[in-house]
């Protein structure tokens, strides 16, 4: 599906993208790679095929068929720490995003990029790539108001030489607030629905390329983000897929990842989170299935989109030397999104006319639909259409991050483990196989960087820059050891270390969530200690069992945590 604002938006491509494409020989090709890097929102570590999941993602399967798959790789815990810390291979903290795209008073959480760090365009901006970028940004806040944004650290301001998609975090599929092309705030045109619209921008930026030059494209899907939006044809494969329940699904992934290899049988599935409740037990379960088979449908259309994507890369000869990777910004969603409305929230339809074409939309929920239909949250409401604005219940997404402990917001590993899928014919040889080595997004830049052949520098613009703390995924590619010391995270208070096969980690107090109980190298209360050889689900707290251990990690955690701008912190 194509809209018509998508048509008129790349016919402006191929202004400045001076060769043509035809007829171009493979002596010709760029021995620098292509590289494609995909994200996902909200999503499960078990949603996709590859990964465990019955929800139908052939594209991305092929591209595991054929590549690699990482099993231990990690992402920030939420949406913009993750994507902060993804465009610039820093912990979110040392780029300023610490949270939410709020500034809190300190240098780690003004929730706005600094300008001690450069992103993946920027960088290899200088050793000659296009850059391109279709999808969320959700790295700035829509200030000083979403009418009359401060544009200073959008796409194009950051090294993309073409950008299509929203700078804000979430909105309606069908009509979704903060929507721009380039510098501009654009409306959506006819049929316009937001998955597809980043998959056909993808398409004809690859389509208009030249090719005397590699390019970098960076595709952030809003799929499977709340609100639950999809397409009639997408749900209508879903139907009646979910009505055995959520227990029932959360079994049947756990038994398929064993067997793929995703997950180690001693590791105990964990326990059903509190809130969770047994499908037997449960209210309205027609209406339950139809939200996860929405969610499914969602993802559907992602993997669509891709596909289209690889077919184009197809069409150009360029697939054998495109890197794509692809990766999610946290585990599943339990927000539970509309729940808490009793009734149908709604204004009255009587006030409500159709919105003009030129008419933006500036609210993340809309009150009514472009028609002028008014838009329902609550529980009960049946999901799919533009008139609609809910999200899937917590023991769906538990059902999601299959076999994992908890959900976004958490380091647990249902917060933070995503799949990372790498496939480059070219330059990966272990096709086909899966890879258990531990990872996070700060690597994802040092690979780019080796790739390219590009330096990353000091300063730029007389600015310091923060020195890049990953290490290259390359030698992986070839099935060689990273030897990694360790990796951290904070967010919300919840923190975390990995060294080796062990991880510490402790919850924030859900109650004051933010804030530490104590800045002290010696405070050990509320860490937890895991094996994640022998118990990646995090079911046996091995703390009591070694205290010094804990001990040692907890102060390589707040060593860390001084460097990287964790702390000093916001006291709200």
């Amino acid at each position: 599906m194509e809209s018509n604002f998508t048509a008129l938006l790349l016919g402006l491509c191929t202004i400045s993208l001076s060769a043509p494409v035809f007829g171009i020989k493979k002596d010709h090709e760029p021995k620098k790679p292509n590289i494609l890097l995909i994200m996902a929102d909200d999503m499960g570590y078990s949603d996709i095929g590859c990964y465990g999941s019955e929800i139908k993602t052939p594209n991305l399967d092929a591209l595991a068929h054929n590549g690699l798959r990482y099993t231990q790789f990690y992402n920030s815990a939420r949406c913009c720490p993750t994507r902060a810390s993804l465009l610039t291979g820093l912990y979110p903290h040392q780029a300023g995003v610490g949270h939410m795209m709020n500034d809190r008073g300190a240098d780690g959480y003004r929730g706005d990029l600094n300008d001690n760090c450069l992103t993946i365009a920027q960088v290899l901006k200088t050793a000659g790539y296009s850059t391109y970028m279709t999808g969320k940004w959700h790295v700035t806040p829509l200030l000083p108001s979403p009418e009359k944004p401060d544009k200073h650290n959008w796409p194009l301001q950051r090294g993309f030489d073409r950008f299509f998609g929203t700078i804000h975090g979430a909105g309606s599929f069908y009509d979704p607030n903060s929507l721009t092309s380039g510098n501009t705030y654009i409306t959506p045109g006819k049929d316009f629905y937001y998955t597809s619209a980043i998959s056909d921008t993808a398409v004809k930026f690859i389509s208009h390329h030249s090719f005397d030059k590699p390019f970098f494209m960076y595709v952030a899907y809003t799929a499977a983000h709340w609100p639950l939006h999809a397409l009639p044809e997408d749900i209508a494969k879903y139907k009646g897929v979910y009505t055995k329940g959520w227990d029932s699904i959360r079994l049947e992934r756990y038994n398929r990842m064993i067997q793929l290899g995703i997950v180690d049988p001693r590791w105990r599935m964990s326990d059903a989170t509190p809130g969770d409740c047994k499908w037997e037990n449960t209210e309205m379960r027609a209406w339950q299935a139809a939200c996860m088979e929405v969610y499914a449908a969602m993802i559907d259309r992602m993997d669509q989109g891709i596909g289209q994507i690889i077919e184009e890369l197809k069409k150009k000869g360029q697939l054998e030397n495109t890197l794509i990777l692809y990766l999610q910004d946290n585990g599943a969603c339990a927000e539970q999104w509309g729940f808490w409305n009793k009734k149908e929230i709604g204004v009255n339809p009587d006030t409500l006319k159709p919105m003009g074409p030129d008419q933006l939309q500036t609210k993340m929920q809309p009150q009514q639909t472009r028609d002028g239909k008014p838009v329902r949250s609550a529980k009960g409401v049946f999901p799919g259409a533009a008139d609609t604005y809910i999200g899937y219940d917590i023991s769906w997404a538990n059902a999601s991050n299959t076999p994992f402990r908890m959900f976004k917001h958490w380091v647990n590993e249902g917060g933070i483990a995503t799949p990372l899928i790498a496939h480059w014919p070219a330059g990966i040889s272990a096709k086909g196989k899966l890879s258990s080595q531990p990872g996070h997004l700060i690597d994802i830049m040092a690979t780019c960087v080796e790739l390219s052949g590009a330096s990353y520098p000091a300063e730029y613009n007389g600015k310091k820059i923060v020195p890049l703390p990953g290490m290259s995924l390359v030698p992986s590619f070839k099935n060689r050891e990273l030897n990694r010391k360790a990796i951290f995270w904070e967010h919300e208070g919840n923190r975390a270390v990995r060294v080796g096969k062990w991880k510490l980690i402790s919850k924030a107090d859900l109650k004051n969530s933010f804030i530490f109980d104590k800045v002290d190298e010696l405070e050990l209360k509320n860490w937890e200690l895991y094996d994640m050889e022998n118990d990646r689900t995090e079911t046996e707290n091995l703390a009591g069992q070694y205290p010094e251990r804990v001990k040692t990690m907890a102060g390589e955690w707040f060593q860390w945590a001084k460097m990287a701008q964790v702390i000093p912190k916001p006291t709200n």
